[in-house]
Protein backbone atom coordinates (compact mmCIF):
# COMPACT_ATOMS: atom_id res chain seq x y z
CA UNK A 1 0.00 0.00 0.00
CA UNK A 2 1.29 3.39 -0.87
CA UNK A 3 0.55 6.10 2.09
CA UNK A 4 0.01 9.39 1.16
CA UNK A 5 0.03 11.41 4.44
CA UNK A 6 2.36 11.68 7.80
CA UNK A 7 -0.20 12.34 10.48
CA UNK A 8 -1.82 9.91 12.55
CA UNK A 9 -3.82 7.78 10.83
CA UNK A 10 -1.15 7.46 8.31
CA UNK A 11 1.43 6.47 10.96
CA UNK A 12 -1.02 3.86 11.86
CA UNK A 13 -1.13 2.31 8.46
CA UNK A 14 2.29 1.49 8.22
CA UNK A 15 2.01 -2.21 9.74
CA UNK A 16 -0.50 -3.60 6.92
CA UNK A 17 1.16 -1.00 4.28
CA UNK A 18 2.96 -4.28 3.04
CA UNK A 19 0.19 -6.14 2.13
CA UNK A 20 -1.78 -4.24 -0.05
CA UNK A 21 -0.23 -3.81 -3.20
CA UNK A 22 -1.94 -1.59 -5.69
CA UNK A 23 -4.03 0.33 -3.65
CA UNK A 24 -3.18 4.19 -2.61
CA UNK A 25 -4.67 5.41 0.95
CA UNK A 26 -5.24 9.25 0.88
CA UNK A 27 -4.04 9.50 4.47
CA UNK A 28 -3.46 13.70 4.29
CA UNK A 29 -7.00 14.98 4.65
CA UNK A 30 -8.81 17.21 6.49
CA UNK A 31 -8.97 15.45 9.71
CA UNK A 32 -10.77 17.92 12.00
CA UNK A 33 -15.06 18.45 12.35
CA UNK A 34 -15.19 21.91 12.96
CA UNK A 35 -12.31 22.60 10.06
CA UNK A 36 -14.14 25.81 8.20
CA UNK A 37 -11.03 26.80 6.21
CA UNK A 38 -11.42 26.43 2.56
CA UNK A 39 -7.81 26.23 1.59
CA UNK A 40 -7.15 22.98 3.23
CA UNK A 41 -10.14 21.57 1.77
CA UNK A 42 -9.16 22.83 -1.70
CA UNK A 43 -5.74 21.00 -0.99
CA UNK A 44 -7.67 17.64 -0.12
CA UNK A 45 -9.78 18.16 -3.05
CA UNK A 46 -7.05 18.68 -5.16
CA UNK A 47 -5.00 15.84 -3.50
CA UNK A 48 -8.17 13.38 -4.16
CA UNK A 49 -8.37 14.13 -7.66
CA UNK A 50 -4.64 14.19 -8.75
CA UNK A 51 -4.04 10.44 -6.67
CA UNK A 52 -7.39 9.57 -8.84
CA UNK A 53 -6.12 10.00 -11.80
CA UNK A 54 -2.88 8.52 -11.24
CA UNK A 55 -5.08 5.75 -9.44
CA UNK A 56 -6.83 5.11 -12.93
CA UNK A 57 -3.39 5.23 -15.13
CA UNK A 58 -1.32 2.84 -12.76
CA UNK A 59 -5.06 0.73 -12.23
CA UNK A 60 -4.37 1.05 -8.39
CA UNK A 61 -7.18 1.65 -6.34
CA UNK A 62 -8.21 4.86 -3.97
CA UNK A 63 -8.70 4.34 -0.81
CA UNK A 64 -10.21 7.05 0.73
CA UNK A 65 -11.27 8.34 4.06
CA UNK A 66 -14.49 10.12 5.22
CA UNK A 67 -16.67 10.17 8.38
CA UNK A 68 -19.42 8.62 9.98
CA UNK A 69 -19.74 11.26 11.99
CA UNK A 70 -22.98 13.43 13.01
CA UNK A 71 -20.68 15.65 10.47
CA UNK A 72 -22.08 13.66 7.50
CA UNK A 73 -24.85 11.22 8.54
CA UNK A 74 -26.97 14.21 10.95
CA UNK A 75 -29.28 13.90 13.06
CA UNK A 76 -31.04 10.76 11.80
CA UNK A 77 -33.48 8.60 13.96
CA UNK A 78 -32.10 5.35 13.10
CA UNK A 79 -28.91 3.74 12.55
CA UNK A 80 -26.93 5.55 10.27
CA UNK A 81 -26.45 3.20 7.26
CA UNK A 82 -24.20 3.49 4.17
CA UNK A 83 -27.24 3.40 1.80
CA UNK A 84 -28.87 5.77 3.76
CA UNK A 85 -29.65 9.33 3.61
CA UNK A 86 -26.90 11.63 4.58
CA UNK A 87 -27.86 15.37 6.37
CA UNK A 88 -23.90 17.00 6.26
CA UNK A 89 -24.46 19.72 9.17
CA UNK A 90 -20.73 21.49 8.77
CA UNK A 91 -18.74 22.73 5.97
CA UNK A 92 -16.68 18.92 6.91
CA UNK A 93 -19.39 17.06 6.24
CA UNK A 94 -20.20 18.47 3.20
CA UNK A 95 -16.64 18.52 1.91
CA UNK A 96 -16.59 14.71 2.47
CA UNK A 97 -19.52 13.74 1.03
CA UNK A 98 -18.89 15.79 -1.82
CA UNK A 99 -15.51 14.02 -2.38
CA UNK A 100 -17.29 10.83 -2.19
CA UNK A 101 -19.87 11.82 -4.32
CA UNK A 102 -16.77 12.88 -6.84
CA UNK A 103 -14.77 9.74 -6.82
CA UNK A 104 -17.98 7.38 -7.79
CA UNK A 105 -18.60 9.26 -10.51
CA UNK A 106 -15.04 9.90 -11.29
CA UNK A 107 -14.58 6.16 -12.88
CA UNK A 108 -11.91 5.39 -10.14
CA UNK A 109 -10.83 2.00 -8.65
CA UNK A 110 -11.75 3.17 -4.82
CA UNK A 111 -12.89 1.62 -1.62
CA UNK A 112 -14.62 4.63 1.31
CA UNK A 113 -14.01 3.61 4.74
CA UNK A 114 -16.23 6.21 6.92
CA UNK A 115 -14.15 6.31 9.90
CA UNK A 116 -15.64 6.73 13.85
CA UNK A 117 -13.98 9.18 15.96
CA UNK A 118 -10.47 7.44 16.13
CA UNK A 119 -8.12 7.41 19.62
CA UNK A 120 -4.70 6.16 19.72
CA UNK A 121 -1.06 7.17 20.57
CA UNK A 122 0.51 10.38 19.03
CA UNK A 123 -2.73 11.79 17.76
CA UNK A 124 -3.30 15.45 17.29
CA UNK A 125 -4.07 17.58 20.76
CA UNK A 126 -7.32 19.20 19.12
CA UNK A 127 -9.02 16.00 18.85
CA UNK A 128 -11.92 15.22 21.01
CA UNK A 129 -9.89 12.37 23.71
CA UNK A 130 -6.46 14.27 23.85
CA UNK A 131 -8.23 17.72 24.38
CA UNK A 132 -10.48 15.99 27.13
CA UNK A 133 -7.37 14.83 28.95
CA UNK A 134 -5.59 17.44 28.86
CA UNK A 135 -8.92 19.40 30.19
CA UNK A 136 -9.18 17.10 32.69
CA UNK A 137 -5.95 17.24 34.09
CA UNK A 138 -6.08 20.90 34.43
CA UNK A 139 -9.24 20.73 37.07
CA UNK A 140 -11.89 22.02 34.18
CA UNK A 141 -13.58 20.90 31.25
CA UNK A 142 -16.35 22.03 28.77
CA UNK A 143 -18.93 19.94 27.66
CA UNK A 144 -21.40 20.26 25.11
CA UNK A 145 -24.70 19.24 26.46
CA UNK A 146 -26.29 15.74 24.81
CA UNK A 147 -22.76 15.28 22.53
CA UNK A 148 -22.29 11.70 22.58
CA UNK A 149 -19.61 10.07 19.90
CA UNK A 150 -18.24 6.38 18.88
CA UNK A 151 -14.74 6.21 20.21
CA UNK A 152 -12.51 4.02 17.69
CA UNK A 153 -8.88 2.71 18.84
CA UNK A 154 -6.92 3.26 16.04
CA UNK A 155 -5.58 -0.07 16.18
CA UNK A 156 -8.61 -1.80 15.94
CA UNK A 157 -9.80 0.75 12.40
CA UNK A 158 -6.25 -0.58 10.93
CA UNK A 159 -7.20 -4.17 11.96
CA UNK A 160 -10.68 -3.77 10.27
CA UNK A 161 -9.32 -1.57 7.60
CA UNK A 162 -6.55 -4.42 6.49
CA UNK A 163 -9.51 -6.78 6.14
CA UNK A 164 -11.67 -4.71 4.20
CA UNK A 165 -9.24 -3.76 1.62
CA UNK A 166 -8.73 -7.17 1.30
CA UNK A 167 -12.35 -8.41 0.90
CA UNK A 168 -14.40 -5.04 0.39
CA UNK A 169 -15.42 -4.56 -3.68
CA UNK A 170 -14.52 -1.52 -5.57
CA UNK A 171 -16.85 1.64 -5.14
CA UNK A 172 -18.26 0.29 -1.86
CA UNK A 173 -18.45 2.75 1.45
CA UNK A 174 -18.06 0.99 4.90
CA UNK A 175 -18.77 2.77 8.37
CA UNK A 176 -15.44 1.60 10.36
CA UNK A 177 -17.14 2.27 13.85
CA UNK A 178 -17.91 0.57 17.17
CA UNK A 179 -21.90 1.28 16.32
CA UNK A 180 -22.30 2.25 20.14
CA UNK A 181 -21.81 6.22 20.82
CA UNK A 182 -20.53 7.07 24.16
CA UNK A 183 -21.95 10.28 26.12
CA UNK A 184 -19.17 12.71 26.51
CA UNK A 185 -20.34 13.32 29.88
CA UNK A 186 -19.36 9.38 30.49
CA UNK A 187 -15.88 9.74 28.93
CA UNK A 188 -15.41 12.48 30.85
CA UNK A 189 -16.26 10.51 33.92
CA UNK A 190 -14.08 7.43 33.52
CA UNK A 191 -10.85 9.94 32.38
CA UNK A 192 -11.28 12.27 35.67
CA UNK A 193 -11.71 8.31 37.48
CA UNK A 194 -8.49 6.91 35.72
CA UNK A 195 -6.61 10.31 35.94
CA UNK A 196 -7.63 10.77 39.77
CA UNK A 197 -8.99 14.06 39.12
CA UNK A 198 -12.47 15.48 39.40
CA UNK A 199 -12.46 18.81 37.67
CA UNK A 200 -14.86 21.38 37.57
CA UNK A 201 -17.60 21.05 34.78
CA UNK A 202 -19.02 23.66 32.92
CA UNK A 203 -21.86 22.79 29.75
CA UNK A 204 -22.35 24.37 26.66
CA UNK A 205 -25.57 24.28 24.65
CA UNK A 206 -23.62 22.37 20.78
CA UNK A 207 -26.79 22.88 18.81
CA UNK A 208 -27.04 20.58 15.90
CA UNK A 209 -25.16 17.74 15.89
CA UNK A 210 -24.30 17.59 19.47
CA UNK A 211 -25.75 13.81 19.70
CA UNK A 212 -23.96 11.08 17.33
CA UNK A 213 -26.50 9.37 15.52
CA UNK A 214 -25.83 5.29 16.26
CA UNK A 215 -23.89 4.23 13.61
CA UNK A 216 -24.98 0.90 11.47
CA UNK A 217 -22.17 -1.37 11.62
CA UNK A 218 -24.03 -3.93 9.57
CA UNK A 219 -22.24 -3.97 6.54
CA UNK A 220 -18.61 -3.98 8.60
CA UNK A 221 -19.89 -6.88 10.24
CA UNK A 222 -20.81 -8.81 7.29
CA UNK A 223 -17.34 -8.35 5.15
CA UNK A 224 -15.41 -8.37 8.19
CA UNK A 225 -16.66 -11.37 10.81
CA UNK A 226 -13.45 -10.91 12.94
CA UNK A 227 -14.75 -7.60 14.17
CA UNK A 228 -16.84 -9.52 16.84
CA UNK A 229 -13.34 -10.26 18.19
CA UNK A 230 -13.05 -6.39 19.18
CA UNK A 231 -15.00 -6.34 21.95
CA UNK A 232 -17.48 -3.46 20.60
CA UNK A 233 -20.14 -3.12 22.64
CA UNK A 234 -21.93 -0.50 25.63
CA UNK A 235 -18.64 -0.63 27.15
CA UNK A 236 -16.31 -0.57 24.32
CA UNK A 237 -15.28 3.25 25.02
CA UNK A 238 -14.04 2.61 28.30
CA UNK A 239 -11.62 -0.16 26.84
CA UNK A 240 -10.71 2.77 24.12
CA UNK A 241 -9.48 4.94 26.99
CA UNK A 242 -7.90 2.58 28.73
CA UNK A 243 -5.46 1.79 26.14
CA UNK A 244 -5.20 5.69 25.32
CA UNK A 245 -4.19 6.34 28.99
CA UNK A 246 -1.77 3.24 29.12
CA UNK A 247 0.02 4.08 26.05
CA UNK A 248 0.26 7.65 27.52
CA UNK A 249 2.01 5.79 30.87
CA UNK A 250 -1.21 5.74 32.99
CA UNK A 251 -0.75 3.08 35.53
CA UNK A 252 -3.58 0.57 34.94
CA UNK A 253 -6.31 0.50 36.79
CA UNK A 254 -6.41 -1.91 39.89
CA UNK A 255 -10.08 -2.43 39.60
CA UNK A 256 -11.36 -1.74 35.89
CA UNK A 257 -15.03 -0.67 35.02
CA UNK A 258 -16.32 -2.00 32.31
Amino acid sequence: MEIIGRGFLARSLGPVAHRHHGTVAVAAGVSWASQTSAGDFARERALVRETARRCRAGGSRLLFFSTAATALYGNLDGPAREDGPVRPLNPYGAHKLALEEWLRASGTRHLTLRLGHLVGPGQPPHQLVPSLVAQVRQGAVCIHRGAARDLLHVEDAVTLLDHLVARAPDGATVNVASGHAAPVTGIVDHLARRLGVEPRRTYADAGAGAAAPPVSTARLRALVPEAAELGFGPGYHRLVLDRYLGAAGVPPDPVPCR
